[in-house]
């Protein structure tokens, strides 16, 4: 952390304050215009997209492909985001949102897996094997949204712990009837052979770029499925922006802040929660269909309480309501685990310890830093760039009389 002060004059007294490096990006980033974010945010995620081929020397995985790394942090980042509507924006605290993860994953495998009941595969051109995945990924995420409307009807009334404990029931229901019900999940073994997307298929990689017969070089198949999370992550934040621009957007803040205060206001705070638990249940679905066709088999431990945690670790340290901020959070969720595998200190594999670690982290970002690494900065949402100019313009006025 930064020993750099920042000192502010407020009426009657002077009070210094802390700056992290976070703070110092995140106040640098507000100052831009909308020009200059686009034309930053092209370019950075343009060089994102370009890892993978050019690894930096430092941050290349030993155990596993840098590319596979990147997948994997693609699809995490998406959940972030998505849980990052309903825990940071709307201020709801879901500690089971791996069940909307799971429902998206096991929707893709119940209809395309040979191994389940409800296969489709053949049956009519939508769900031929070259488009079954495409096809599916609209029905996971509106299978979660309808799964996030049926447990927010009667759960959205309970506030705090008593929300985080339902939702935490939710998730392990949800792992529970997938180990259970083997006649329709195949129980613990899991659905296999999994549709994915059969493009640019060649004589070298007949099934196409997706496949995982693409597993040599740089551009294999973890690089592919990383450029496609990151297209749809793109999509996400576009889409996740305007909303928070948006009446729906002041209306999350609102009840983050104080729900009772928001409900006097005349916001109808149970309708916006709702819309926040719907809309966050469908970027998990989406994620999940990413996970369901790049792994091509699902099962039951892969959706525990563990990992439901590490999707909120990402929220937590990147900076609850701070989009691109819960991005980081999911890199370091991933990244950190992958570039340790295989790592030896005193005879101890550091890729063990990635608990360890991250709760540690935890420890110590409560204590100097509560809001995350780049916590959300506090805007007038409406009229926000005109709004702050008359205000500096009456305070630098009011500094000079």
């Amino acid at each position: 952390m930064s020993h750099r002060s920042d000192t502010q004059n407020t009426p009657g007294r002077w009070t210094t304050r802390l700056l992290a490096p976070g703070d110092g990006l995140r106040d640098w980033w507000s100052g831009r215009s909308r020009v200059q974010k686009w034309g930053f945010g092209v370019v950075g995620f343009g060089l994102l997209a370009l890892t993978p081929l050019f690894p930096p020397p430092f941050f290349e995985t030993t155990g596993i492909s840098f590319g596979g790394t990147m997948a994997q942090f693609a699809m995490v980042a998406i959940i972030a985001i998505g849980l990052n509507v309903v825990v940071g924006q709307a201020g709801l605290l879901d500690l089971g949102y791996v069940g909307f993860y799971a429902v998206g994953a096991y929707t893709v495998a119940l209809l395309t897996s040979p191994d389940s009941p409800w296969n489709r595969l053949g049956s009519g051109w939508l769900f031929s094997e070259k488009w079954a995945w495409l096809t599916c990924v609209p029905i996971a995420m509106a299978a979660t949204a309808l799964a996030g409307l049926i447990l927010g009807i009667p759960t959205l009334r309970l506030r705090g712990d008593y929300l985080a404990i339902v939702t935490l029931g939710f998730g392990e229901i949800i792992r529970l009837l997938a180990d259970n019900l083997s006649g329709v999940t195949n129980g613990s073994r899991g659905l296999n052979q999994i549709a994915y997307p059969h493009v640019l298929e060649t004589s070298k990689y007949p099934d196409g770029a997706f496949s995982s017969g693409n597993s040599t070089g740089t551009a294999n198949y973890g690089t592919w499925w990383f450029w496609l999370g990151l297209i749809l992550m793109i999509a996400i934040l576009l889409l996740v922006g305007n909303l928070e621009r948006s009446r729906v957007g002041r209306a999350w803040v609102a009840i983050r802040e104080d729900e009772d205060a928001a409900e006097v206001m005349g916001v109808n705070t149970f309708r916006f929660k709702l819309w926040a638990f719907v809309i966050g249940a469908a970027i998990g679905g989406l994620s999940g269909a990413l996970y369901a066709g790049q792994v091509q088999y699902v099962a039951p431990p892969t959706f525990n309480i563990i990992n439901s945690m590490l999707f909120l670790c990402a929220v937590v340290l990147g900076g609850q309501g701070n989009k691109l901020g819960v991005v980081f959070g999911a890199f370091i969720i991933v990244y950190l685990p992958n570039r340790l595998l295989g790592v030896e200190v005193l005879g101890i594999n550091l890729g063990d310890l990635k608990y360890l670690f991250f709760g540690l982290a935890l420890v110590v970002l409560m204590i100097f830093r509560p809001q995350g690494l780049f916590p959300v900065r506090q805007q007038l949402l409406a009229y926000g760039k005109s709004a702050r100019k008359l205000l500096g313009a009456a305070d630098d006025s009011k500094a000079a009389a």
